[in-house]
């Protein structure tokens, strides 16, 4: 909307009181805007106004409007980071969707046999004591009834112990060594190290590109993509990246070093550099990724349905199996 006003001739200041105008029904970002436009009117600039919150506007989002405002192209810094971004949350919201169907299906699972330990074993167990008169319990059912009856009767120990396990594992991915490890599984686990690995390097080459055709120096560039990283290895790679940079190689020769970036970004990156075109090439990159995720999405979506639904079938349908083997020596028992 900034972009589409300045490119309509309107003073950036004008601009910036239609948009606070507009902002009735969030008055939190209302402030922040009326903040943005009191730092303008006192003979600030726009970046500058905006790095004084930098929980809604990044790092990157800043450098990019400051490159804006040195070049006298600010409108169309604008809408690079508009485009930029509505690309970013498209991506996102892709590897996300494919997250959802398998959390929901271990969700459902996990609420089956719980409702099955905590309420139905119990009282095959005492038609079972019934019947059986003290007679020894198939393994199976044996196994059943001994976990059903921790549940029952050590509700808080299996509580506790549940929550220690959630606990204890966001610590754990918290610390860096634990955090190494997520990392390392992420890229490494089948199909879906193939989507967070293609989701890296389009979020690396569409956030490196725009900062470059923004105008923003190579370093710089190199230095806040990887600020927008969350994967240490893939970070890692763009400091060393930036190292090598700095001193004097060019940018394709230390990235086909780096074993998290695929060889055809690597080749298609030289090839930028060799025609002066990078930022267009890195673009063009994330673009040809953005398709690649769909196709990883949909490929991951399809393994992950079968193998959740034969997960399910076999947990729950061994312990209806084990409650029913007792069920056939009472039958057995009683035609005898």
């Amino acid at each position: 909307q900034m972009a589409t006003l300045i490119q309509a001739g309107l003073p950036l200041l004008r601009s910036l009181e239609v948009m606070i105008k507009q902002q009735e029904k969030k008055p939190k970002f209302r402030r922040i805007l009326e903040g943005v436009a009191d730092n303008v009117r006192s003979g600030g600039n726009l970046s500058d106004g905006l790095a004084n919150h930098p929980k809604i506007f990044d790092k990157l989002y800043c450098n990019m409007v400051r490159a804006g405002e040195a070049g006298g192209v600010l409108d169309v810094v604008l809408d690079r980071v508009a485009t930029f971004m509505e690309k970013s949350i498209r991506t996102a919201n892709k590897v996300k969707a494919a997250m959802i169907y398998p959390s929901v299906v271990m969700v459902v699972a996990v609420g089956i046999v719980a409702l099955l330990m905590v309420v139905v074993v119990p009282k095959f167990q005492g038609i079972f004591q019934n019947m059986l008169k003290g007679a020894p319990l198939p393994g199976p059912t044996q196994i059943v009834i001994t976990i059903s009856d921790f549940f029952v009767e050590q509700q808080w120990v299996a509580l506790i112990g549940i929550f220690v396990l959630v606990f204890g594992i966001v610590g754990l991915k918290r610390t860096k060594r634990g955090s190494r490890v997520f990392d390392w599984m992420g890229i490494n686990l089948p199909k879906f190290g193939d989507v967070i690995i293609k989701s890296n390097v389009a979020r690396i080459t569409r956030t490196f590109g725009t900062l470059l055709d923004s105008g923003v120096p190579i370093l710089q560039a190199l230095l806040i993509t990887r600020e927008t990283l969350t994967n240490s290895f893939f970070s890692d790679a763009m400091t060393k990246m930036h190292d090598s940079v700095r001193d004097g190689e060019a940018l394709a020769q230390p990235m086909g070093q780096e074993k998290v970036f695929p060889t055809m970004v690597t080749s298609m990156v030289e090839i930028g550099e060799e025609t002066g075109e990078l930022p267009a090439m890195l673009n063009r990159i994330a673009d040809n990724y953005d398709e690649d995720i769909d196709n990883a999405v949909a490929a991951l979506i399809s393994i992950i349905e079968p193998i959740m639904i034969v997960f399910l079938a076999v947990v729950v349908g061994f312990i209806v199996i084990a409650l029913f083997l007792p069920i056939v020596s009472i039958i057995e028992t009683l035609g005898k």
